[in-house]
């Protein structure tokens, strides 16, 4: 079954919702990769539709949440050198780091600059040859491509008063570290459409069949999720461990090899530092050694900068899956949307940003979630 026009119905969703509760005899534990995923299974309350004993886990695919603190403070110790423009996407801005802000920089007389594509940025370091232009590059595979090609294009231009300060990160790994914890809970993955259009899903198949888990490729309007979950515990019910696809408008199996050249062209896989997680093994990506002239983190000499994440946060255990919001003290009371403790409460896509926008409180109150 696949929905092309009326992904919203309420009767597609009933349906679906009927079959989950047939094909569902027993408790199961799923994870939403994307914080998308997570916004739209929070704000359309699909959680609190859910079969009793069928639980949802939000995962950490939040990229802007699972930046690493001494990310920012680099960012930060940039941004507040004489002669630089620091430039970054808008949700990153107010991300705090260990002291204060981006926007905070800002206000202060940094020049702190929001665009809305890394080209954006080489166009400034064309337009100013007098000043550093760095580009603050988070993200998962998604936005990797572009900031490929950003460096590629500045290389062509011979540029060399552009970089990045790059904080990658990677699906597959996050979640190979998820599994491998004895604490893990998860028992299938709804994988994010967009890493997957991008990358494709045979990396996910050895990952299903070691861990002998179900992964669903899936969108992000409600009913795709539905179908999703549907298409999980189905497998989980008939004893399956696969790989499928729910997203079949946008994903093939083999993703998008032009942009998947440009990634492995200038970037090299590297552990990773993730906010809140840990370091994590081929977690993320650096640049190639022949792009190491576009290293902002080298041409400032901010690798050394170490930092410690808030004693009242617990946005690690929230991006693992292990706590929910609502279990944190600072969670609606020191810590808000417009005073966010840590990244999950001020990122678009971050579970504590999609529980306070939803009116969550207690844990308890929602229904269909087994404590």
């Amino acid at each position: 079954m696949r929905y092309l026009d009326e992904y919203r119905d309420p009767r597609l969703a009933r349906m679906l919702l009927d079959r989950l509760r047939r094909v569902a005899t027993r408790p199961w534990r799923l994870m939403e990769v994307c914080g998308g995923q997570t916004h739209t299974i929070v704000r359309q309350g699909i959680d609190e539709l859910l079969p009793a004993g069928i639980r949802m886990i939000h995962g950490p695919g939040c990229p802007v949440c699972v930046t690493s603190l001494e990310t920012l403070d680099r960012a930060m110790a940039i941004a507040a050198r004489p002669g630089t423009i620091l430039t970054s996407f808008g949700d990153m801005l107010r991300v705090p780091g260990s002291h204060t802000d981006l926007l905070t920089l800002r206000a202060r007389g940094c020049d702190v600059r929001v665009v809305y594509s890394p080209m954006d940025a080489v166009a400034l370091a064309q337009r100013h040859p007098d000043r550093q232009v760095v580009f603050l590059a988070v993200g998962f595979e998604t936005t990797a491509p572009a900031n490929a090609m950003a460096v590629l294009h500045a290389a062509d231009l011979g540029l060399a008063n552009f970089s990045l300060l790059v904080s990658h990160v990677l699906v597959p790994p996050a979640m190979t570290a998820l599994l491998d914890s004895p604490d893990c809970q998860v028992q299938a993955f709804l994988a994010a459409g967009h890493v997957c259009a991008v990358m494709g899903w045979t990396q996910y198949e050895p990952l299903a069949a070691r861990h002998r888990v179900p992964i669903v490729v899936t969108g992000f309007e409600p009913l795709d999720l539905l179908e999703g979950i549907l298409m999980a515990v189905t497998q989980l019910e008939q004893g399956r461990y696969e790989v499928e696809n729910q997203y079949a408008r946008a994903v093939r199996r083999d993703g998008n090899t032009a942009a998947q050249d440009a990634i492995r062209r200038v970037f090299r896989i590297a552990d990773r530092a993730w906010r809140g997680v840990g370091t994590i093994p081929a977690g993320g990506l650096v640049l190639a050694a022949e792009y190491a002239a576009f290293d902002a983190e080298r041409r400032f000499d901010v690798g050394d900068l170490t930092a410690r994440e808030h004693s009242e946060c617990i946005a690690g255990a929230v991006l693992t899956g292990t706590r929910e919001p609502t279990d944190c003290t600072a969670y609606g009371t020191i810590c808000t949307p417009r005073n966010p403790l840590g990244a999950p409460m001020v990122s678009s896509e971050g579970t504590c940003a999609a529980y306070f926008a939803a009116g969550r409180t207690r844990a308890a109150a929602v229904p269909g979630i087994v404590q």
